[in-house]
């Protein structure tokens, strides 16, 4: 009997010291990792290389290679918010002409000024922030390029924790130039590479078609001599006589990679409560490891002393079958160990917000901010302005319920994306005097502009009509499109928003768009009224925005949301409602439903005539006509026919690029007397 017990907790000690010493062997090489680059790194050697000014060599024109993350997920975001040139990165990086999306992991060139300053090698470029970005969270989205030390360095006036939203961050990359001994040795230039999890000198030389002697002699010009693994540098120089072929790195940094599950984690996940606490959990996993080791040895040494006390015998069926039994049940209490534990009624814990990345308001912090919720302050229904600590916020009502329904695991500080709107925090109240807080966009929304109200005339003069031009609405489009794409494509599982409407597409002072209601999708009230009852008042434009098969068989899925983006681009082209009243037959009629007329009759004077009276003539017919067909194939019946948000980023992103030099990011509406189509 004692044998039998002994057996059974040998299994079990063995199998936890494993589960700890991987779990510990994880947290190990991600600390390892995170502390190279991060603001409390011990390191007192900054990973930069060594110049003289004196020398030839003191300046030169190379590339630092990054792969597609979260965050720089196209070449639009790559220049707006690290102001790189997307022609330099398309033709560095031997990318198709027009292409716009980059999968995720697909490794990329970034052509940068590599300058002597300081006796260090450093190529600077200038960081648009987010709001609530840090400078660990900036380091770690150029996935050791530069560091948060570094960062921190160059930018004494700015507190490297929750930068406000457009700070601009000056951001010191890695790089080097050439000496006359390696340019002696063929070597052209230096290209940054960031090391990722697996990586060795070897396999580098061999996938960059280089030496493992060149890339010691490059990177040995300052600091102790690299070793194979690379685990102590957050990046190489890799020595090269041209600029290099990524098909090779596509293919050994693929999606299904080792280095993709042990990437550093983006934007706030890197906080020091979070660092605080792996490092805790690393002396546990450790300490727990050691004892269920030593507890091993022991129950081992134990049972080794009990059997050579006795006779050896040779194993019954019984003794095998009992063996057997042992094994299945420590392989069943494995399985109900790593089972995660649910709620009796089967039903996953809410998500607080006290528990994510989200600051929790007081109601008198909120009454300050919108002097009492005073009526100037009113935005549109129950969505107020509000000023706290010098900061613009919108501050929306709503019941308890409603916070309670919001998706908290999307807000651990990882999804920020520049088209999405973010969600600061919370206030919880009473069943009907809570509050949800959003960062501000002063332009209000894409239907006040396209349809009028509240937000828009409380902007602008009244006796002004203002309206968006042509460019404007391409590149809003455009924009709408990526945070869709984010949302499908890089978002692991994807995301379905479930409420995509020109309401919930948010301008700010620059004319960005911003997708609000992100993590909300089971607050969506998307009630369907009886068709024979529609209007062309905005309450019941959300059944325009339906998808066939969501309404018939409430079907979820990513091509709801195309269907939607569908109907908002045929919104920005006509200017009219999704569903409009036929005066003459008293009727509505689906703007979904005129698109398709427009199209099979393939007059081009009735496209005209439908086109939005308020932008004139000053668009391009050919790009009008591109976009109603890319509208035309989102809102097809059979979701099946639909294009993916991808597929669409790509279209729109050549509309974009074909607009007049300097006018692709236009900063401001326009405002005539003219009058809007009836």
């Amino acid at each position: 009997m004692i044998r039998k017990l002994c057996f059974r907790t040998l299994i079990f000690i063995f199998w936890v010291s494993l589960r700890f010493m991987k779990q510990g062997s994880i947290e190990l090489v991600f600390s390892q990792r995170h502390s190279l680059i991060s603001c409390d790194s011990t390191s007192t050697d900054a990973p930069l290389h060594r110049c003289d000014v004196n020398e030839s060599q003191n300046h030169c024109t190379t590339f630092a290679l990054l792969y597609a993350n979260s965050y720089y997920s196209s070449l639009s975001n790559l220049s707006l918010y690290l102001g790189l040139n997307q022609t330099g990165i398309a033709e560095a990086s031997g990318l198709p002409i027009g292409m716009e999306v980059l999968q995720k992991n697909q490794p990329f060139l970034i052509p940068i000024d590599c300058n002597c300053n300081g006796g260090f090698f450093q190529a600077k470029v200038i960081k648009t922030a987010i709001r609530g970005e840090t400078f660990d969270g900036v380091a770690a989205s150029l996935e050791g390029l530069t560091t948060c030390k570094a960062i921190e360095e160059k930018n004494p006036g700015l507190s490297p924790w929750g930068l406000d939203d457009k700070a601009q961050v000056l951001v010191p990359l890695i790089c080097a130039c050439p000496t006359a001994f390696l340019l002696s040795r063929g070597t052209k230039l230096l290209v940054s590479y960031p090391i990722y999890e697996g990586d060795t000198i070897s396999n580098l030389a061999s996938v960059f078609n280089s030496t493992v002697d060149a890339i010691v002699s490059a990177n040995n010009r300052s600091g102790p001599p690299i070793m194979e693994s690379l685990m102590t540098v957050p990046s190489l120089l890799i020595p090269l006589v041209k600029i290099p072929d990524l098909g090779p790195l596509l293919k050994a940094h693929g999606p299904d990679s080792a280095f993709n599950n042990t990437s550093v984690p983006l934007m706030d996940a890197t906080k020091k409560r979070s660092r605080r606490l792996k490092a805790s959990m690393l002396r546990i996993y450790i300490t727990l490891a050691g004892v269920a080791v030593g507890l091993a040895v022991a129950v081992t040494a134990a049972v080794l002393v009990i059997q050579a006390r006795r006779k050896p015998n040779l194993c019954s069926k019984g003794d095998v079958e009992l063996q057997q039994l042992n094994i299945r049940h420590a392989l069943e209490l494995k399985d109900e160990l790593e089972e995660p534990h649910l709620p009796l009624n089967d039903q996953k814990p809410d998500y607080m917000p006290h528990k994510v990345n989200l600051d929790t308001f007081t109601i008198d912090e909120l009454r300050r901010a919108t002097e009492d919720f005073n009526l100037s302050n009113l935005i549109e229904g129950s969505m107020f302005h509000g000023r706290l600590n010098g900061k613009n916020l919108a501050i929306k009502q709503t019941k308890a319920e409603t916070i309670s329904k919001i998706e908290y695991e999307l807000f651990d500080g990882t999804h920020l994306h520049p088209n999405i709107l973010q969600l600061l925090g919370t206030c919880l109240g009473d069943a009907c005097d809570s509050y949800l807080v959003f960062e501000y966009a002063k332009n209000g929304s894409l239907k006040d502009w396209l349809h009028g109200g509240l937000a828009m005339k409380s902007q602008f003069i009244a006796s002004c009509y203002c309206f968006l031009t042509w460019n404007q609405r391409l590149r809003i489009c455009l924009q709408v499109a990526l945070g869709l794409h984010y949302m499908h494509h890089t978002m692991n599982p994807s995301y379905v928003h479930r409420n995509i409407k020109s309401r919930n597409v948010l301008l700010d002072e620059e004319f960005n768009a911003k997708i609000a209601n992100f993590g909300m999708a089971k607050c969506c009230d998307n009630s369907i009224e009886n068709p024979h009852l529609l209007s062309t008042r905005p309450t019941a434009w959300s059944r325009g925005y339906m998808a066939p098969e969501f309404v018939e068989h409430g079907r979820d899925s990513p091509s709801i949301d195309i269907y939607a983006y569908g109907v908002v681009l045929l919104e920005v082209m006509s200017g009219r409602t999704p569903i409009n009243r036929d005066s003459k037959k008293g009727e509505s009629i689906f703007l979904t439903e005129q698109i398709r007329s427009i199209l099979h009759s393939d007059k081009e004077e009735e496209l005209r005539d439908w086109m939005d009276s308020a932008i004139g003539d000053a668009y391009s017919f050919s790009q009008a006509m591109s976009l109603a067909k890319i509208a035309r194939a989102c809102v097809e019946e059979d979701p099946s026919y639909r294009p993916s948000a991808e597929e669409i980023v790509e279209k729109l992103a050549r509309l974009v690029e074909d607009l007049p030099e300097g006018e692709q990011i236009p900063s401001g509406g326009s405002c005539s007397k003219t009058q809007a189509k009836v």
